[in-house]
């Protein structure tokens, strides 16, 4: 059974890598919840589309957008 080092580096077992397609490199994000850690891989690409139900105001100037986000 893996440990938790000194560092607090965990080593994931190859099988679940392996299962998750986690590979030496990659990056990802964690998450905690209700006392249980989470491990995602990112992935390129994944939040494609997310927003495209949300049209756009081609009126706002990209400098009035950044100080409204700003202020």
């Amino acid at each position: 059974m893996p440990t938790v080092s000194s560092k607090r580096q965990i080593t994931l077992p190859v099988d679940q890598c392996r299962q998750a397609g986690i590979k030496p490199g990659d990056t990802y994000q964690s998450f905690v919840a209700d006392g249980h850690i989470t491990i995602v891989k990112k992935t390129a690409g994944a939040a494609k589309g997310m927003l495209k139900h949300i049209a756009g105001d081609a009126s706002v100037t990209d400098e009035e957008s950044l100080r409204s986000a700003l202020d």
